[in-house]
């Protein structure tokens, strides 16, 4: 068998002679057929978000894994999109910034002829969900989960989910990756269906961010203590906070634990 990648399991030329290359590249100019990503490689975990009565609160860890490696600390994964929208977007990286760069130029374009209105989260998700059923559709998916949240036409919250195959739903609490098994179950607590946004203030959103950040930090192995959160309100408008820390000194507790260390059983 051959083991060069572009040959991979080829029977050998020296036992039935040399493979006829013009029958898979009939029609092509290039010199081997076009390929596509089909597995992520350095990658983001979890994003959680969560409605509340006058808007939305959202986060991110900062860590891109290089598979089981904690290659990159400093990735941001929540992109602000007009004035009362953010996108965040977990899944490969490579991926995540060719969609950031598709989310700059479409807030260019949109600015080129500014008549007043902005983009606001529901135009963004949608063009976002025909992108990635695109994607889907050419066999070439874009390998990402994303939330979409902000403030709609009328200003009320708005949360909505899209992933590579471009599904889309939408739910007072929304979280991708490990998020959808460890935090989702906490954010619930808070706020479980629609009605109770309304009895839910900015304050009590964001513990529950927190608290569900601090958990993912230490049940997730492909999550950071280094996070991102963006609040979104219509009086504030989009609140950026960079840099936070899930908890000071998380692993101290370690120490008591028999076995630890030179701790003696």
């Amino acid at each position: 068998m051959e083991h060069d990648p572009f040959r991979w399991g080829r029977p050998s030329d020296q036992a039935y002679g040399e493979y006829n290359n013009s029958i898979a590249h009939a029609g092509q100019q290039q010199s081997f057929p076009k390929m596509n990503t089909q597995q992520p490689i350095v990658t983001g975990t979890s994003v959680i978000a969560i409605k509340f009565k006058d808007g939305i609160v959202i986060a991110a860890d900062n860590l891109g894994s290089y598979g089981s490696l904690a290659r990159f600390t400093d990735v941001e994964r929540l992109f602000p999109v007009g004035d009362h929208a953010v996108v965040g977007i977990s899944g490969d990286i490579s991926d995540l910034q060719y969609v950031s760069r598709l989310l700059e130029d479409l807030e260019i374009e949109n600015n080129y002829d500014y008549d007043g209105h902005s983009l606001r989260a529901p135009h963004i998700h949608e063009y976002l969900q025909k992108v990635f059923y695109h994607r889907r559709s050419k066999m070439d998916p874009l390998w990402n989960s994303t939330i979409v949240g902000g403030l709609d036409d009328s200003g009320k919250p708005f949360l909505k989910y899209v992933d590579l195959l471009g599904v889309q739903y939408s739910a007072p609490t929304l979280a991708t990756g490990f998020g959808a098994y460890l935090a989702l179950p906490i954010l619930r607590k808070v706020v479980f269906e629609e009605k109770d946004v309304e009895k839910i203030d900015e304050e009590t959103a964001r513990n529950a961010i927190k608290e569900c950040m601090k958990v993912l930090f230490y049940r997730d192995a492909r999550s950071l203590d280094k996070y991102s959160l963006i609040t979104i309100t219509k009086k504030n408008g989009v609140v950026f906070e960079k840099g936070l820390k899930s908890e000071e000194q998380s692993w101290r507790f370690a120490k008591d634990i028999k076995g630890y260390g030179t701790q003696k059983v």
